[in-house]
């Protein structure tokens, strides 16, 4: 895939919430998905190493509870880390640079991020999990996206290489993909998958990760770029289906772990309208009632259905 322009978005601005070059700006095209179902089509562009595209995941976890009979989400790769053979002027230069940046960012949006992988096991491209992503969406979009859930835990919170093919394969076998069919898709028609959304996103003007368009039938469209507040996300919908109607979210664990086997505390927080200091209170006091399971690493907990 050297047909590809290796742009390094790997310094994720805190404050703007989005990992872009810093010489590059995004300038969309007048490219418009129109929804196929429901009122409104999300076309989102992320990376399995975007630290700023886990930052959204309790703001995506949201939307989804309270408005998912309203919009559609497709997802597409954008290649944001194709190898380390970067332009010198670039601030991230090597592993090394990235690993106490990645826990910078981690604290700023809340979300559990050990940049030690970055020390111990580097990653050398983040093509593999994307293109690895690109085939599980061949069998089962549903599954594609846990797949997607479940390799972005293993690197930023268990320090795993998704790179990989044994993290792949596990991830996958989580979410009981067929690992022979993904490995074969992964080195056939995936390729191909993942090569068409990297030139989708380069005529759409995407530099920085993660951008999210909404679009409706009516041809209006409102971008979203970075980790914003969950309103953002919100309104934007609304603009585009202002008869969509929140559904109340059944904030008790059983709820909530049964419809996400996996939450960190600010994602509870997030779910909950509660402070993070309060819905890590409430998890503790869970798990020591043996209701939920836990993995805890150096910046923080994911919390498990059991």
């Amino acid at each position: 895939m050297t047909d590809v322009i290796n742009i390094n978005t790997l310094m994720c601005n805190p404050e703007t919430g989005i990992c872009e070059s810093p010489e590059t700006k995004t300038e969309t095209s007048d490219l418009i998905v129109s929804p196929k179902k429901n009122a409104v089509h999300i076309l989102y562009f992320s990376d399995p190493v975007c630290s700023a595209c886990w930052g959204i995941e309790p703001q995506l976890r949201k939307l989804k509870l309270e408005y998912d009979n309203y919009y559609e989400i497709e997802y597409r790769m954008g290649g944001l880390l194709p190898s380390w053979d970067l332009d010198s002027k670039n601030k991230i230069k090597s592993p090394v640079d990235l690993a106490h940046h990645w826990e910078e960012v981690g604290d700023y949006y809340g979300m559990p991020i050990d940049g030690d992988v970055w020390l111990e096991d580097p990653l050398s491209s983040s093509y593999p999990p994307s293109i690895a992503f690109k085939a599980a969406q061949l069998q089962n979009e549903e599954q594609a996206r846990s797949f997607f859930r479940r390799i972005k835990e293993m690197l930023f919170l268990e320090k795993k290489n998704i790179t990989k093919w044994e993290w792949i394969e596990e991830a996958a076998q989580h979410v009981e993909l067929n690992t022979e069919l993904l490995k074969r898709d992964f080195e056939g028609e995936a390729q191909n998958l993942f090569k068409e959304d990297l030139n989708i996103s380069k005529n759409m003007g995407v530099r920085g990760f993660p951008t999210l368009f909404f679009s409706n039938a009516e041809g209006k469209r409102i971008v979203l770029y970075g980790v914003r507040p969950y309103k953002d996300f919100e309104e934007a919908l609304l603009k585009l289906c202002p008869q969509a109607i929140k559904k109340p979210i059944n904030k008790t664990h059983e709820g909530l772990f049964d419809y996400y086997p996996t939450l960190t505390t600010h994602e509870f927080a997030v779910l909950t309208d509660r402070h993070d200091n309060d819905a890590l209170e409430i998890l503790n006091n869970l798990y020591k009632l043996k209701f939920i399971d836990k993995y805890l690493s150096k910046k923080g907990t994911l919390w498990i259905k059991k």
